[in-house]
């Protein structure tokens, strides 16, 4: 049965906390567990963020990002951090948080106004193609469902100089799968689950692709039956769902490896 994490059977923080913001922690906390089973981790780098609500902020610009120096298995709903678009630390807490996460992620979750939820990630999938002249190719099942959908940025090194953020939006323009030339992975989304289901699907065509050309040459997928592949992908589109019901299987199966995220 589908128990919704919005009502989640330990508190996860202070009971005087707008619910609003106790479910996009429990939801996060939830998230990087979920990473973390899927093995799309990085030692204590790399980060998920979500965008508060306006209803917890009162139209301020505020997200929730990662302790630094915690893997992603002892990341819980209580000890994430609440930042500004400075990287300033609104919540008290005595966990730092590494510049190169806010610098990326707050120039996307200013500068979109749809980017609720912005995910990085190091696979080697994901750096793999992200370092292969041309980048992803039109190959595979996965590749497919992406057409349209996939944006690049070129790389600037490591990611904690503020000015690289108008650029980034600018190679990122409206497209919800990035990929970090020489870098790795990056997804945004409408919610954390959409933009899961978004992240998946690029690193499984970053898979599938990496197997395929260590074979020998790929099999190239036409533009019409790519665009009708995205135009039929319903697991991004809201309406159906956007990707909440993949999540939700997700974290039922981390709850009955460890819930200590809800703490």
């Amino acid at each position: 049965m589908n128990t919704p994490l919005a009502t989640p059977a330990v508190a996860p923080v202070r009971s005087a906390m707008h619910p609003d913001e106790q479910e996009a922690r429990l939801q996060l906390a939830a998230c990087y567990r979920v990473f973390a089973m899927l093995g799309w981790t990085e030692m204590i780098y790399n980060h998920i963020t979500v965008r508060l609500p306006d209803s917890v902020t009162g139209g301020e610009k505020q997200f929730l990002i990662n302790p630094f120096g915690l893997h992603y298995t002892e990341v819980t709903a209580s000890n994430l951090v609440k930042i500004d678009l400075q990287g300033k630390v609104l919540d008290g807490s005595r966990h730092p948080v590494n510049p190169a996460g806010f610098t990326v992620h707050a120039a996307i979750h200013d500068g979109l106004p749809d980017a609720h939820c912005v995910m990085h990630t190091h696979t080697t999938a994901g750096v793999a193609v992200a370092c292969l002249q041309g980048g992803l190719q039109q190959t595979n099942f996965y590749s497919a469902q992406l057409h349209d959908m996939v944006a690049y940025h070129a790389f600037e090194g490591i990611t904690i100089h503020a000015d690289e953020g108008p650029r980034l939006l600018k190679s990122i323009g409206n497209r919800p799968a990035v990929i970090l030339r020489n870098h790795g992975l990056l997804a945004w989304g409408q919610t954390l689950p959409q933009t899961f289901a978004i992240l998946w699907t690029l690193q499984r065509a970053c898979e599938i692709q990496m197997a395929t050309l260590s074979m020998g040459v790929p099999i190239p997928v036409s533009e019409d039956i790519a665009r009708k592949c995205t135009r039929d992908a319903l697991q991004f589109n809201p309406k159906h769902g956007g990707g909440q019901d993949v999540f939700d299987a997700l974290v039922r199966q981390v709850d009955r490896i460890d819930d200590s995220y809800k703490h």
